[in-house]
This record gives C-alpha cells, sequence and structure tokens, in this order.
C-alpha cells in the first residue's frame, strides 16, 4: 500500500485537539480518534472543509484493547512522526472512577501503545493540567507508584480506590500529575524507538470543557484564579497548540520527558500564598 510520509495521529477532537491539528496537520494525514462517533466525525468534517486530511478512529482511551488498536491502525497508515493525546474528563463531568479510568489509565494506555509505533524522530505530546502542579509533589512513595507501576495495576494502588480519592477534584488532580510522571518514564521507551515525548499542562483554557467547570460549584475559585494569576486572563486552544506543536518539532529535539507549565501564573499564585486551593 502506499504509505503516507507523516501520519500525526489526534486523540481527543475537543477545542483543543482540533486547534494542534490545524497546527500541525498540513501535508500530513491526520488519524483523529475520539470515544464518540458523532465528534469525530463532525470534527473531520470540519477539517476536511479547511483542506485537511483526515481519517477517523473510535477509540474508548480507558479500554486497552482500543487503544492498543488504534496505534495499530496508526502504523499500518504510515511512519507515526506525531502523537497527541487531548482526551479526558473533568471533575465536574464524570465520578471519581470515571476520572482515574480515563485521565489516568487512558493515559498509561497510550504511551504503552504508541511506545510501540512512533517513527524514528517521531515526537508527542500529552495535554495534562495545571492541577497536576496544585497539589504535588506527593510523598516520594505515591511519586513512584505513580510514575513506574504498570498500567493494569495502577487502579488497585491503595491511595487510588475511591474512597481514600475523596473528591472528583483530587482524582483530577492525582490523574494529571500521574499523566507527568508517566511521560518522564515513558520517555526512556520511547527513546529507544528514537522518538521523543513530553507534558504540556495548561491552566484553565477556554472550552466547552472550560465553561462546564466555570458555571460549576468552583466557579468562584475559578473567577480568583483570573484575578491573581500574573496574566490575568484564562488561556486560549490556539495558544496551547502552539506551545505543543512546539515540543512536537525539530526545535524542541532536545527536550523529552519534560512537562511544559502554562497556567498564567496560576502556580506561581498558589506558591506565594496568594491563591489557596479549594
Amino acid at each position: 500500500m502506499n504509505q503516507s510520509p507523516n501520519e500525526a495521529v489526534v486523540i481527543g477532537s475537543g477545542s483543543i485537539g482540533l486547534a494542534i491539528a490545524r497546527h500541525i496537520g498540513a501535508g500530513r494525514t491526520v488519524l483523529l480518534a475520539d470515544h464518540s462517533e458523532q465528534a469525530a466525525a463532525a470534527a473531520a468534517e470540519r477539517l476536511r472543509g479547511e483542506g485537511y486530511d483526515v481519517t477517523t478512529r473510535i477509540t474508548d482511551v480507558s479500554d486497552r484493547d482500543a487503544v492498543e488498536s488504534l496505534a495499530d491502525a496508526a502504523a499500518e497508515l504510515g511512519p507515526v512522526t506525531q502523537v497527541v493525546h487531548t482526551a479526558g474528563v473533568s471533575p465536574t463531568q464524570a465520578s471519581i472512577e470515571r476520572i482515574l479510568h480515563v485521565d489516568l489509565v487512558g493515559t498509561a494506555l497510550v504511551l504503552d501503545a504508541f511506545a510501540r509505533v512512533i517513527a524514528p524522530g517521531g515526537a508527542g505530546v500529552v495535554i495534562a493540567s495545571m492541577a497536576g502542579h496544585r497539589e504535588s509533589p506527593y510523598a516520594p512513595e505515591t511519586e513512584h507508584a505513580l510514575a513506574t507501576t504498570e498500567t493494569s495495576q495502577l487502579l488497585e494502588l491503595p491511595f487510588l480506590q475511591p474512597d481514600s480519592v475523596g473528591s472528583t477534584v483530587h482524582a483530577y488532580a492525582l490523574s494529571k500529575r500521574a499523566n507527568s510522571l508517566r511521560v518522564q518514564t515513558a520517555a526512556a521507551a520511547w527513546g529507544k524507538r528514537g522518538g521523543r515525548v513530553n507534558a504540556l499542562s495548561p491552566g484553565v483554557i477556554i472550552t466547552p470543557l472550560a465553561q462546564d467547570e466555570l458555571s460549576g460549584p468552583r466557579r468562584e475559585w475559578f473567577e480568583q484564579v483570573r484575578k491573581v494569576s500574573a496574566a490575568g486572563r484564562f488561556g486560549t486552544p490556539d495558544e496551547v497548540a502552539a506551545a505543543a506543536a512546539f515540543l512536537l518539532g525539530r526545535q524542541a529535539g532536545f527536550i523529552t520527558g519534560a512537562d511544559l507549565l502554562m497556567d498564567g501564573g496560576v502556580t506561581a499564585a498558589l506558591r506565594t500564598g496568594e491563591l489557596t486551593v479549594t
């Protein structure tokens, strides 16, 4: 079969996934994966209407077989040169269990699967969150477990039992900290194939998912976040896409296993005590 010289896999067809696809997709085949067939089809239609070459695949990232199948399908299309993982759920949208399955385990599964197929010179980006910096670092033994526990055994860890986690907000923070730590350790496996992988931890980015949070029970805290942050505003999907494109590109060729925090100064406000965690 004729293989595409460049292929980008974008997991998650929300605002950030679409923005990144637009930044990196020109001249490439974009494999767009999402758990929702309707969302994937709508996003692909928009991108095709703007001149991008897009194919879709329905994938539940919390399902190991589905993620492994996605990686295999990507490799069959051609050399996998860029992988972007944006799929996730928020504390307002989901239960503790669902957050841990999608945001924590789902990311670990993606990192494992694409470590097998990333092309030499290829790169990946995982969209984590500033939430991963909010409560961290955790105790050394917790951090070590999040970073190194075999993916199939992650949800067996005592501190990841729903009763121990306690709230969806804490589940989200734990999951996003795990994303950063798993990227750091996955960089070794990706490097064996000549690939790189990094995390990107945005702050509040105005997307439909963020709008759910901003109008939810923590809306007053988010308004305080906006007021005390150095930037004095929330971010945009295009800003995340620009940062992701940098991490995926040649200029970042010496960067792997890193986590780029882009939160407009929110974490700085937390560290200085101008903002408190709720």
